[in-house]
């Protein structure tokens, strides 16, 4: 029987990419966004195969859709492989000149409604003695960003949340990733283009693809089960000696700072 995953955020960005691709490895998808108009245009562009892929709707700050889905996908095909929980939220801003509203819709979608599918999931996995949950952070979760102060804190909890969790899963058959990637070529990072408080989410190099971050998937986290994956590997490891050491993080940030707004202004640029 072919594996079953179950994916956030399935509408667009890497949700919408890891879709396809676990679609192409064979599995049976359901894919889940709160956004299920541009969810099933995907759906009918891509010529998805309605007998291994199910659509459906989810706000994922709700714990009474997250039940309820999972009952139906219970009954429906029985099991769960693998979690991928994608969806997301970002709106750049210095935190004094931030909406307190904010604080909780930040918190809701990255943090709260990961911690509902991670825990049905690992209920439902450890009971089948097996299977895998992929939390989707961000290097902004391991070195603290000014400008997205709020997306900061919320994908430190996911990354504390999901180192923790792999250690409750240990001996019981349930493996737990959390992959922390830079800057991915999606529609956030767009978003983050217009705003100069955003500017050091563009002070790295190269930015990642979403085929980046399938390729990493299926590559390394599926068949090594590792607990962390930080992408790119170097600015991973910038970013854990940044956070060791704030001192140094402040010293170069005026200088990151400098290179992501010529960055930003060179990306509006190419947009006009």
């Amino acid at each position: 029987m072919d594996k079953v995953v179950f994916i956030t955020g399935s509408a667009s960005g890497v949700g919408l990419h890891l879709t396809e691709r676990f679609l192409r490895a064979g599995y049976r998808v359901l894919a889940t966004d709160i956004n299920i108009s541009s969810l099933k245009q995907k759906a009918n562009e891509g010529a998805w195969n309605s007998e291994k892929v199910w659509v459906r709707k989810l706000d994922i700050t709700q714990k009474a859709q997250w039940k309820k889905l999972w009952g139906e996908l219970m009954q429906k095909w029985g099991r769960v492989d693998v979690i991928c929980n994608v969806a997301g939220y970002l709106q750049p801003g210095n935190v004094h000149q931030t909406p307190l509203e904010q604080v909780d819709r930040h918190m809701d979608i990255n943090v709260k409604g990961l911690i509902y599918g991670s825990q049905l999931a690992a209920e439902t996995m450890v009971a089948q003695g097996k299977g895998h949950i992929i939390n989707i952070a961000s290097l902004a979760g391991i070195a603290p960003i000014p400008g997205i102060a709020l997306y900061s804190a919320s994908k430190f909890a996911v990354r504390g949340f999901s180192l923790a969790l792999a250690q409750e899963m240990q001996g019981r058959g349930v493996s737990v990733t959390v992959v922390c990637p830079d800057a991915i070529e999606t529609p956030m990072l767009d978003l983050q283009a217009d705003y100069e408080e955003a500017a050091l989410t563009f002070s790295g190099g190269k930015t990642l693809t979403v085929n980046d971050i399938g390729d990493a998937i299926f590559d390394k986290v599926l068949p090594n089960k590792v607990v962390e994956l930080m992408l790119p590997s170097h600015r991973g490891w910038l970013a854990k000696l940044s956070n060791a050491t704030p001192s140094i993080s402040t010293v170069f940030a005026g200088h990151l700072g400098k290179v992501g707004r010529a960055k930003q202004a060179l990306r509006r640029k190419k947009r006009q």
